[in-house]
């Protein structure tokens, strides 16, 4: 038997308890995960980060969707690439600045990047404006994927952007 899922002021009403995922919210509704589960010092550029996992909310596994907030200052993440995901975002509000291994691109409302697996490519959004930047980001989910970080003591082998951290040498952060 299908029900009717009713969003409110950002609140769900009207899902049995049975359900555990609806069908259709309002992205505001779901809350943001901050910062980033990188060690110190790494974290600390991306502090301020701000996700909306709307992919999570559905339930979603084959792919990640995410609204995302950058304050002033703050960067998307440190500049990194994967070898089985792919990614891609499409700035909504603000203008960051896309840094890849080219050099820096600005970007603006209704402009998108995408990067697909297996290209060493690092990059990264970092907002240099007064306003904040957001955009929709969007992932596959590949638990085989490695996680490249070239401009620093960091890399992920083989379990996907979850984590676990290592050194470049493969010794885990503590």
């Amino acid at each position: 038997m299908a029900h009717d899922i009713v969003v409110r002021k950002g609140t769900l009403v009207g899902a049995p308890m049975s359900e555990t995922k609806p069908t259709a919210i309002v992205a505001a509704a779901v809350p943001p995960r901050r910062g980033s589960g990188y060690p110190n010092p790494f974290s600390v550029p991306c502090a301020d980060r701000q996700k909306h996992a709307l992919g999570d909310a559905f339930g979603l596994t084959d792919f990640g969707v995410n609204v995302v907030i950058l304050p002033p200052g703050a960067w998307s993440s440190q500049r990194h690439w994967h070898s089985a995901e792919d990614e891609l975002v499409y700035i909504l509000d603000g203008c960051p600045t896309l840094v890849t291994d080219e050099g820096r691109t600005p970007l603006e409302p209704g402009m998108c990047a995408g990067f697909p697996a297996g290209e060493a490519n690092g990059h990264h959004l970092v907002n240099e404006t007064e306003q904040s930047v957001t955009y929709l980001e969007v992932g596959s989910r590949r638990a085989d994927d490695d996680v490249d970080y070239p401009d620093i003591d960091m890399q992920i082998r083989g379990r996907g952007a979850g984590g676990p951290f290592s050194h470049k040498d493969g010794r885990p952060y503590a």
